[in-house]
């Protein structure tokens, strides 16, 4: 007995021996011979079959074992007697259950997917099982493996990657690698991606049901009810049943081709039927699917009039649509700088947030709006001083303040209409005024400046030491520098009403005076524009170049602008007192201008209005046409992109600063080309403030307000 034993031990190690050193094709041969032989012998193990747990074993004879990747993995378990002792040997294969509810996003569980990663190394060539006495687990085999060297493992390997797959189960196993590399959709996961954690499998017939194959599955799966609303028209046709069977007898193709003819013979509302039914399913509402993060990112790409539309169109996308730091970039893009300057509305939805950026930007946008396009209500006329010239006009907040020759200046309310106060105290007309905050600055033709409270009416300072005509002034910080046909400049203190510098050097009428707080500039009647040093009283450059009196200027602190009755304009660098450019087109005297941004826009008597580029000396628009301005123009100014200009012609025109388009007539006097004149105008980025008259007595003298903020007005009053 012993004997045999020690035969055998020394049989086995032989075959031990021989094994490390047979070549692939005899190894397979090997393997595939075990094989065949393990087959045969579990066909006759088919009646010992029973139920285990609910399932059938996997025999021997099943494609599982017959796959080439599972050919040796088959152990037989050796009793205490050979093979010839007639007792079948027993095959035991590990059981894994899938079950059904794992999430939708992992096609399977962890235990399944460490069994995957198992059958993964088998197919990589990694997983070679040797066969030994008793039974052995997967591990142990393969550390046995690994004690049989490096060498074989690489033969190994290059054998299997040779090898085709040629079983009908190898293709379903590929196919569940898949699955594990790949979304419930087939889509490969990205790199770095967790998947759903899970305690449910998948079971295979849910695999093969994850994508829809046919229409009531693509309903079931976008939530909906298998059992659609059919249509009621009556009872079904004889013979749809039948129709409806033969239909599923034939291949895809076979449907397709009778899907076209079907559609070819279908009426125009069949058609549309079945797009009302079909469409709505393939239809995904990708924003509600995507974290919010992105969501928002991919909505900052919509103009601001797309996002309003996008917020009607659910609870979701009005929340999305409704951020706040959304809008400020919006309003950023529009140059909106701060949301807390526009006014709130009251009128709120409760339990709906609305966003501060978002009134801002709705707010901008309409005031925009109702500049270009207009409204129909009439402006609100202000009736007073009357039958004199209105010679001065300002603005600030809510009160306007008008100055006359009739010796007065008067103040209304921006809101009512109303004339709050008169101002009275020149004893002749008044010429020029400057306003800041409630504090107004007029000078007059009795030579005297006069400063006043306009919400008190009274008079702070009165300003002596002109001896002519006080005809210009500007007002900066808590200085006001005025110009008077005597010739002279002077530089007062507003708030003690002392007269702190004295500037001569003109040879005739001051006409024009700019102040920035450090240089004066100032143009006459004497031809020459000149720049001081107020703090010295020096005159640092005269510029010399105009033929006739200068009117206007502009001054931005580096390009002085001078307006002239030559007809031309000189643009002047105002450190060298060199002359830049020479702007000539106008025809008559330049009587008004204003400069911003580099950007100059200029009225004339010829009745045009120019557009230039200081930095070139560029004309970039002519603003004339067929709804140009009849006669001379008189004021003018722009913000918002929108030049203003009012004329002798009764109408103040709307035109584009970027294109120069002509947009509207704002105000168009009833008078107009009979006597109607508009004298002056001041705006803001919400008003338009216009003085109005004739000089024949066609129109009465008035003030009109054009209110743009017109929807928080009608709030407010309500």
């Amino acid at each position: 007995m012993e004997e045999e034993l020690r035969e055998r031990r020394e049989e086995e190690e032989e075959e031990r021996r021989d094994r490390r050193v047979t070549t692939p094709t005899r190894r397979k041969r090997e393997e595939e011979e075990e094989v065949m032989e393990v087959m045969r012998t579990s066909k006759k193990d088919s009646a010992r079959r029973k139920m285990i747990d609910g399932h059938t074993p996997i025999s021997t004879s099943s494609s599982f074992i017959s796959s080439p990747y599972f050919s040796t993995p088959i152990h037989r378990e050796r009793g205490g007697g050979s093979e010839e002792d007639g007792e079948e040997d027993e095959v035991r294969v590990a059981i894994v259950t899938i079950e059904d509810e794992s999430c939708l996003s992992e096609p399977f569980g962890t235990v399944h997917l460490e069994t995957a990663n198992q059958i993964t190394r088998i197919e990589d060539g990694g997983g070679r099982m040797d066969q030994k006495e008793g039974e052995r687990t997967v591990a142990e085999e393969e550390k046995e493996e690994e004690d049989e060297g490096s060498d074989e493992r690489e033969e190994d390997d290059k054998e299997e990657e040779d090898r085709e797959v040629t079983s009908p189960f190898l293709h379903l196993l590929s196919q569940m690698k898949r699955k594990l590399d790949h979304g419930p959709d087939g889509r490969p996961f990205p790199s770095g991606k967790k998947r759903c954690k899970g305690n449910g499998y998948l079971s295979p017939s849910s695999l093969v049901q994850a994508t829809p194959t046919t229409f009531g599955d693509l309903r079931l799966a976008n939530g909906h009810s298998a059992q659609r609303r059919r249509v009621t028209s009556g009872p079904p046709p004889s013979g749809l049943q039948d129709w409806l069977l033969i239909f599923q007898t034939w291949s895809g193709p076979e449907r397709l081709l009778a899907l076209d003819e079907l559609i070819d013979r279908c009426e125009t509302s069949q058609v549309k039927h079945m797009m009302q039914v079909i469409e709505p399913q393939f239809q995904r509402d990708f924003i509600s699917l995507l974290p919010k993060e992105l969501a928002l990112y991919v909505l900052t790409f919509l103009a601001p009039g797309d996002l309003l539309q996008a917020a009607q169109t659910c609870r979701y996308w009005r929340i999305l649509a409704e951020d706040n730091l959304l809008w400020r970039e919006k309003c950023r893009e529009e140059g909106i700088a701060d949301c807390l300057s526009s006014r709130r509305s009251k009128c709120v939805r409760p339990g709906v947030a609305v966003s501060p950026w978002k009134s801002a930007y709705i707010r901008q946008h309409r005031i925009e709006t109702n500049w270009r396009q207009g409204d129909t209500r009439e402006p609100m006329v202000l009736k007073g001083h009357d039958d004199h010239v209105i010679t001065c006009l300002q603005f600030s907040g809510d009160l306007i303040v008008s100055g006359s020759d009739d010796n007065t200046l008067k103040v209304w309310s921006a809101i009512t209409g109303k004339c709050l106060r008169t101002l009275t105290g020149h004893t002749g007309g008044v010429w020029c005024s400057q306003m800041a905050a409630a504090t107004v600055i007029s000078g007059s033709t009795d030579r005297t400046l006069r400063v006043w409270d306009a919400e008190s009416g009274e008079c702070v300072h009165t300003l002596y030491g002109h001896t002519s005509t006080v005809r210009c002034m500007h007002l900066h910080g808590n200085r006001v520098v005025s110009g008077s046909r005597d010739t002279t400049l002077r530089v007062w203190d507003v708030s003690t009403g002392r007269c702190e510098h004295v500037l001569t050097g003109h040879v005739a009428a001051v006409r024009c005076v700019q102040y920035d707080g450090q240089r004066v500039v100032s143009g006459g009647y004497d031809y020459m524009v000149k720049v001081w040093d107020p703090e010295t009283e020096a005159c640092l450059h005269t510029l010399q170049g105009h033929t006739n009196r200068v009117y206007s200027l502009q001054f931005d602190g580096v390009f002085v602008v001078s307006g002239s009755l030559d007809t031309s304009i000189r643009v002047w660098d105002a450190e060298t007192g060199g002359c830049v450019h020479t702007l000539t087109g106008h025809q008559s005297l330049t009587s008004g201008m204003e400069l911003r941004d580099n950007i100059l826009v200029s009225g004339n008597a010829d009745s045009t209005v120019r557009v230039w580029d200081v930095r070139t000396g560029q004309c970039l628009h002519t603003l004339q046409g067929p709804n140009k301005h009849q006669s001379a123009v008189t004021c003018l100014q722009f913000c918002r992109g929108l030049v203003l200009s009012s004329s002798d012609d009764g109408t103040v025109k709307l035109w584009d600063l970027r294109t120069g388009a002509w947009l509207r007539d704002v105000v168009a006097l009833q008078s107009r080309g009979s006597g109607g004149v508009v004298w002056r105008i001041r705006a803001s980025d919400t008003r338009l403030v216009c003085a109005a008259g004739s000089r024949n007595g066609t129109e009465e003298t008035k003030l009109l307000v054009l209110d743009f903020d017109l929807d928080d007005r009608k709030k407010e009053t309500d």
